[in-house]
């Protein structure tokens, strides 16, 4: 009995969703799509091999936007097989182990992006409010470790989840209302208690997304504190404006991300539509934007940028 129950759960699958009702027109939806993703994977590319090309950005600014890239870049692969599977073929099986490393690549990805991104607010306050310590203070070595403890920390946090999933028996609805796999869905697919998986989940988001928008809230007070001391008022905003893209990407990444979680929570039927299209906000917009942005802000990277495509 064990075997065959054990036979059940391995050939089981999971129902992808897109934009329910939309299903006729599902090849014109995947135009946009195709767009985001070219877009999202040729400037992320082009930011990298900018900055691994060009000596006179290997400061720590671009060193983090750099991370932030290969971020997105990993966030932008995750989702690419089942959106547009879904949207050009059609097809919204998926395996159970394909639907857990998924959701593994996807949670683990967006914490490093969190954590990143809280890098990059350190970054602005050590520039800002301590300049002269700034080189000594962010060194390649140092810069190396904050990476790598980034990384840990994400893997660590998210590497537990899959197994938790896959404890479990899944006898509930298959159909997921997302065109990837998210950990609160699988997890409320399946037929045993899961308070203890609900537990933990909060717990990762309140250890990495919670803990990193915090100190990057207080990052800002000490900036602008900072900031509002300085006399001149051409300063003060040209001290600003090296915030600007950095502020963009914070904004659209936790605004999205702390909705998604909301929606999934406390949610109901009337608010599927804008759970699904705010899900493709939180996995597809920054990894596109976040390029544009600093492309144009940064005039010293847009102009590398020129030099290096128009001769």
């Amino acid at each position: 009995m064990s075997a065959v129950n054990d036979t059940k759960f391995n050939s089981a699958v999971f129902l992808l969703t897109g934009i329910p009702g939309q299903e006729d027109i599902y090849l014109w939806i995947s135009i946009p799509f195709c767009l985001i993703y070219v877009i999202s994977i040729v400037g992320n590319s082009v930011i990298l091999f900018i900055i691994k090309t060009d000596p006179s950005l290997h400061e720590p600014m671009y060193i983090f936007l750099s991370m932030l890239a290969v971020t997105d870049l990993g966030l932008s692969i995750s989702t690419i097989p089942t959106i547009l599977g879904i949207y050009l073929f059609k097809f919204r099986r998926i395996s159970l182990n394909a639907c857990f490393a998924q959701l593994f690549f996807i949670h683990s990805l967006s914490k490093i992006e969190s954590s990143v991104l809280l890098l990059m607010a350190f970054d602005r306050f050590v520039a800002i409010c301590n300049p002269l310590r700034y080189a000594s203070i962010l060194t390649p070595p140092r810069i190396a470790k904050m990476g790598l403890v980034v990384v840990l920390r994400s893997v660590a946090l998210i590497f537990p989840l899959p197994f938790l999933l896959k404890q479990f028996r899944y006898c509930r609805a298959n159909v997921l209302s997302h065109s990837y796999c998210l950990y609160s869905e699988v997890m409320k697919a399946a037929c045993s208690d899961f308070t203890v998986n609900s537990i933990y989940g909060l717990c990762v988001k309140l250890l990495t997304v919670g803990l990193d928008s915090f100190l990057i809230f207080l990052s800002y007070v000490m900036i602008l504190k900072t900031v509002l001391s300085i006399a001149s008022h051409e300063e003060c905003l040209r001290a600003l404006n090296t915030c600007v893209s950095h502020l963009c990407a914070v904004l659209l990444f936790y605004i999205s991300d702390i909705g998604l979680a909301v929606t999934h929570r406390f949610g109901n039927s009337s608010s599927h539509l804008f759970q699904i299209l705010l899900g493709y906000v939180y996995l597809l917009v920054p990894p596109m934007i976040n390029p544009i942005v600093y492309s144009v802000k940064s005039k010293h990277l847009r102009v590398r940028i020129i030099r290096a495509f128009v001769k």
